[in-house]
Formats: structure tokens, sequence, C-alpha cells
């Protein structure tokens, strides 16, 4: 008997949406052998796994933390995160299912098929499968060592240019690494204001500095900034809360959007993650530990690399977060990959950051997930892959 398979025929939307290399690769370097410096991920083993199990243990007792809540998110939980955020208003916060639903509602609530939307390039892949989702027209700016190029925005804007969303990652960049300086993000607020565009400001790393000054977000700027963030990397990603915080007119019509998609988060991961943030004296102590040991490990994975590669390998050593952007010129880094692979090390290439520049000879390596040990080895076996692949003289 024949069985004829169904043909599925993808919507205008989906078509227009590029797949995640970084998804895709992530089940390439499954493989035990590997050591894997591909994805965004915290370090298992700093995630508060007894902290938590202690909170969920004392809200799980009260049968209401397992109900359904309002659309906005628990009470306590937006209280906790506007303290969080320095907004200090709860009116101004919507939880999430983690801070990629933030941006998805928020693309959808805002901009309509044809709007532009401007993005960092090399870009947060996340954003940009968001934004073609909605069929944006998108245009992509320079991220320099200060920040998105404000300079050139600046001319498209004088050009004609009328962006509906700029998206930027404004601390520790995914995956460039960098932070705004003050002076970028007072320029870009001041333009938003002046032109009537939405500043989209992704702020999930920001707690995660462990060298350099602490600068104030774009938000703190203008009431033309929305800022998202989430408890993925600061506390656990299963808890799957973020959120999206900013005018309240502008919040309430993701908050309309948001109960079409899911009605409302989880009750219990709300309430958990209230009772993590607002108990400061164990977060601080947790947020340093954290600090510290990526701290080690970026060091451990800069000192490797300028020792291996020498000046074959162009970075800027990372003052926070997870990632660290490394340029090879004269190699491309997608064919790379798979010498790596076999060298038992794995990285995400530039191109897959790609929208308009050519990353082509670039590379995103995470210092998160390993110890500095097996950082210093993925380095090795990284130069052994990029030995491999130099053209014969």
């Amino acid at each position: 008997m024949v069985v004829l398979s169904p043909r599925y025929e993808a919507s205008h939307a989906l078509a227009n949406v590029r797949g995640s290399a970084i998804r895709d690769l992530l089940k390439l370097t499954e493989q035990p052998n590997v050591l894997s410096m591909a994805g965004g991920l915290p370090a298992t083993e700093l995630i508060p796994a007894q902290r938590i199990a202690e909170s969920a243990a004392r809200i799980i007792a009260d049968s209401t933390a397992l109900q359904y809540t309002v659309s906005a998110g628990v009470s306590s939980c937006r209280e906790v995160v506007a303290e969080y955020t320095g907004t200090d208003d709860p009116g101004r916060v919507l939880l999430t299912h983690g801070s990629q639903q933030a941006l998805f509602l928020l693309a959808h609530a805002l901009v309509n098929p044809g709007d532009l939307v401007i993005v960092d390039d090399p870009v947060y892949v996340g954003a940009l499968q968001v934004f073609q989702s909605v069929r944006a027209r998108v245009r992509a700016l320079p991220i320099t060592p200060s920040g998105i190029d404000v300079d050139l925005l600046r001319e498209w804007l004088r050009e004609g240019e009328r962006p509906r969303i700029v998206h930027t990652v404004s601390n520790f960049h995914n995956p460039g690494g960098v932070s705004a300086s003050e002076q970028n993000r007072v320029e870009l607020a001041r333009l938003a204001d002046e032109f009537g565009f939405v500043v989209v400001e992704d702020d999930p790393y920001g707690k995660l500095r462990f060298s350099g000054a602490e600068v104030r977000p774009i938000a703190a700027h203008s009431d033309r900034v929305v800022l998202l963030g989430t408890a993925s990397k600061v506390l656990a990603p299963a808890l799957r809360v973020g959120w999206v915080s900013g005018p309240p007119e502008l919040v309430a019509l993701v908050e309309r959007l948001r109960q079409g998609a899911d009605l409302c988060g989880s009750t219990f991961s709300q309430l958990m993650v209230a009772d993590l943030l607002a108990d400061r004296e164990w977060f601080s102590g947790h947020i340093a530990d954290v600090c510290s040991e990526y701290s080690s490990r970026a060091t451990a994975l800069t000192e490797s690399l300028q020792r291996t590669f020498g000046e074959a390998a162009q970075f800027t050593a990372p003052e926070g977060g997870m990632f660290c952007w490394v340029r090879l010129p004269g190699i491309d880094t997608t064919k790379l990959l798979p010498a790596a692979v076999d060298a038992g090390v794995a990285f995400v290439p530039g191109a897959a950051f790609a929208v308009d520049a050519d990353f082509g000879d670039c590379l995103r390596l995470s210092f998160a997930t390993l110890p500095p040990d097996q950082l210093a080895e993925g380095v090795r076996r990284l130069a052994a892959a990029y030995e491999a692949v130099q053209p014969t003289q």
C-alpha cells in the first residue's frame, strides 16, 4: 500500500524566516567527545539548584501557586522585576515566557509587513528571526567597540529612513561581546525622541559584569525605550521567566497580544523568580560567584587564544557576559567548523550572525559552559583544526 505524505506549505511569514544555524549546530555538538564553545548556555553547575528547590518546596505548599494568573504576570514578581530593572513601577512590567517571547510579542504588536526595523550586524539571530516573521524590512547597523553605529543611523534618518524599531543588545553583545558606551546610549535615546522610533534594548547579560564600570541602560535616557530581560542567564533557563519593561500604554498592547498567544505565564515559575530575586543578600552573593567564575573562564580563553594564535587571532577581552568574538583573517570559519568538530571542539561561524556585512572569517566562542582547563584544551584543538585547513604553500 502506498502512503501519500501530506504536503505542508509554509505561510508567507514563516517562509521569510531564516533557520537558526546555531540551533542546528547544537545537534552536531552533542557528541560526548566534543568540547562545545558554541551554545549560549549558562554553566549548568552554577545554576543554584538547591536554592531553587528550597523555593519550590515552600511555594508549592500553597495550591494557588498552581493556578492561572493574570496575563501581565504575578504582581509580586512584577514588583521585584520593576526594582531589578530600576523602574520601580510594576505597571511598566509584563512577565513573559522568556525574553524571546517578549521580543516576539513586541514585534507583532508594533510592526506591519514592510515596516523598517534596524538591527545590529552581527545580529542576535533570535531577533532577526522575529523581525523576519513579521515581514519587516530589515537593515543592519555595524556594531562598533562603543555599540551600535549611531553615526550611520543618524545619516540614514537624515536621508529619510523611518524605522519602527531599532533593536540592539546593549550589554556584552551577542555575538560581538562589546557593551554600548554611555555616549552611545544617550545619542540613541535622543534620536528615538527626535525621530519617533522605539528602541528595543535587549539586556539578558547586564548583571554578568566582571570588569569595567557599569553603564546605565538606554531606557534611563528616554521613554521611547523598551527594556527586555530574563531570569535565564542569572538563575535558570528552565524557569522560563522573562519580561518587557516600558511605557504602560505600550506594555498594554503587548499584554493584549499575549492573551491570544498563551493567556498567561507560569504562576509557579514567576513566584519562584520573585522569591529568588527578592532575597537580595543571597542573590547578590550568587551573582558575585557567577561573575567570578565567568571572569576566570574568560581569562583562560583569551590567554589561551593569545598564547596559541598570537597575532593570527583578533579579539577584544570580554568584560562580562558569555561570549568572545574572534576574527581569523584569511580563514573561512564555516569551512573550519567540520575540521574543528573532527578535532573535538565546536564554535559558531560568524556567517550565522551576518545580515549585510561579511563575517566569514569570524567565529563566536562561549566561555560560560566549560571550566578553564577545558577552555585551554578547546583552544588547542581549535588551533589544530586551524593548521589543518591552512592553504599549502
